[in-house]
């Protein structure tokens, strides 16, 4: 059987690359393409594909929330981050999303094939040259998942209303974890929280 792959990247040119890479070896199908992280989403749900290559930086939903929210939908789909950071913020906010891979974007050509089907086998693959996951004793470590994508989501410019909607929980329960997390932070205004967000890698600024 082979290893089938949804590859989900906002970029049509590049999708078409990594297919082109990965349907060269017989042992991978690739199933679908998806341009968002919301179509990410459900077209896992629809293909329940053993791989999904997820790019870090896209429209609606990024990476990282998609990263999640398919981990938790779909726990024996495994998901191969592509990014160009490869600062450790970035590769750890990865990891704890749910991520089994982390494969920085120059090294696509190379790797690309051998990561999907590492993590495929259950393995975790990380780009040579990735910093181990550094310490932090700012508050984030204690932040639960939940209030990690309320961050992430706040950090985006979502709305309450927008944030419960995404993660299907109530307007009051999304005014809960933002109040929580003001307090486990320390800080005091949306503005400080989108910074501290930027800060900590959970958001790209382009």
């Amino acid at each position: 059987m082979p290893i089938t792959v949804l590859l989900a990247d906002d970029h049509h040119l590049v999708r078409r690359g990594f297919r082109r890479i990965l349907e060269d070896d017989a042992d991978i199908r690739v199933v679908g393409e998806a341009d968002n992280g919301m179509q990410a989403i459900q077209m896992a749900e629809q293909h329940l594909p053993n791989v999904v290559v997820m790019d870090l930086a896209m429209p609606e939903v990024d990476g990282i929330q998609a990263t999640r929210e398919i981990r938790r939908r779909l726990p024996k789909t495994a998901i191969l981050v592509l990014s160009m950071h490869a600062q450790d913020s970035y590769v750890k906010n990865a990891f704890d999303a749910g991520a089994r891979g982390y494969l920085l974007k120059n090294a696509i050509e190379v790797d690309l094939t051998a990561a999907v089907k590492a993590v495929a086998a259950g393995r975790i693959y990380k780009s040579p040259g990735l910093a181990d996951h550094a310490a932090d004793e700012d508050g984030f470590e204690v932040l639960t998942t939940r209030e990690k994508q309320v961050l992430q989501l706040i950090a985006q410019g979502k709305s309450n209303k927008e944030i419960a909607a995404i993660l299907n929980v109530s307007v009051n329960t999304v005014a809960v974890h933002r109040a929580n997390l003001m307090e486990a932070l320390n800080l005091h205004r949306t503005a400080e929280l989108v910074v501290y967000a930027i800060r900590k890698g959970l958001v790209t600024v382009t």
